[in-house]
């Protein structure tokens, strides 16, 4: 299980890394979705190495209490949450996400995974 926390942060990373590129080619939904899958795939590695299982859900919230993580991390994962949603299902919401909603995303993501990696 070792290996799977560190491969599942490595790709929380990467869809960072991805979300920063897709802003700059204006594809705000594209980088909110993975802001959204960063965060997931950080807090399941978190998760893994917590409890030596996986937890097999989206719910970032649901994730970040289980992993204990602070109050101020558990609203930016309620907001990030309804990323996965807005972002992958159109009938869901109207809503699109502006520029704003992706450098938001981004900036919290970035926060949350910076305390996963501490506590790993």
């Amino acid at each position: 299980m070792k290996e799977d926390v560190q491969k599942r942060l490595g790709i929380a990373k990467k869809d960072l890394n991805s979300a920063t590129h897709a802003v700059e080619f204006m594809d705000y939904s594209l980088t909110a979705f993975l802001c959204q899958q960063s965060v997931e795939k950080g807090l399941k590695a978190l998760y893994i190495k917590k409890f030596n299982e996986l937890k097999k859900t989206h719910d970032l919230f649901f994730l970040g209490r289980k992993v204990e993580l602070p109050k101020k991390l558990l609203s930016i994962c309620e907001e990030l949450n309804s990323f996965y949603f807005i972002t992958r299902y159109p009938d869901v919401s109207d809503e699109e996400c502006s520029k704003e909603d992706a450098v938001h995303a981004i900036e919290n993501a970035r926060e949350v995974l910076s305390w996963i990696e501490k506590n790993i």
